[in-house]
């Protein structure tokens, strides 16, 4: 699953086996995405940001949710 949006929610579930983007939710209009760190100590925040940067090749922040498990992502321009 490609994500190509600039801004975009996505749902996290902490502490899975591996990371991935597991689907859309399209009633919560966001992507599902698994974690394997654990929601503690940022460490899960941390993982997103490196996963999802390294997927779609560019830096990417957490505008909203740092400690909620709904996030608005915003695509930082290179």
């Amino acid at each position: 699953m490609e994500i190509k949006e600039k801004t975009f929610k996505v749902f996290i579930k902490p502490n899975s086996k591996k990371n991935e983007i597991s689907g859309f939710d399209k009633d919560r209009d966001g992507y599902l995405i698994k974690i394997k760190a654990k929601a503690e100590n940022n460490k899960a925040n941390i993982e997103l940001i490196k996963f999802l940067s390294k997927i779609m090749d560019a830096p990417i922040k957490i505008k909203l949710g740092l400690k909620s498990r709904e996030k608005l992502i915003e695509v930082v321009p290179k």
